[in-house]
């Protein structure tokens, strides 16, 4: 756990011990632990949520294309060099 041996993690719990006292560690635990819990579950909705299939709406888009490709071709100031004019003879 984090590279830390058992004597390391006994140091720890001592001196929480004696800066917390013995009746204030269950409380950060407990305290802790819930926060550990809203962590995972925020991270789950996320997941979730990222994951979820959204719905697609093609049809839509293709209209819309075809909106805009009627208008590009009625408008006046398009100028297209169709094939016949490229010829040269």
């Amino acid at each position: 756990m984090f590279g830390l041996g058992a004597g390391e993690l006994l140091l720890i719990f001592v001196i929480a011990i004696l800066f917390l006292g013995p009746k204030k560690i269950p409380e950060l635990a407990k305290g802790l632990g819930q926060a550990v819990r809203e962590f995972q579950k925020a991270r789950d909705d996320m997941m979730n949520e990222i994951n979820k299939p959204h719905p697609t709406n093609e049809p839509a888009k293709k209209a819309d294309v075809e909106v805009v490709a009627t208008k590009v071709e009625a408008s006046p100031d398009s100028k297209t060099d169709s094939p016949e004019s490229t010829k040269q003879s």
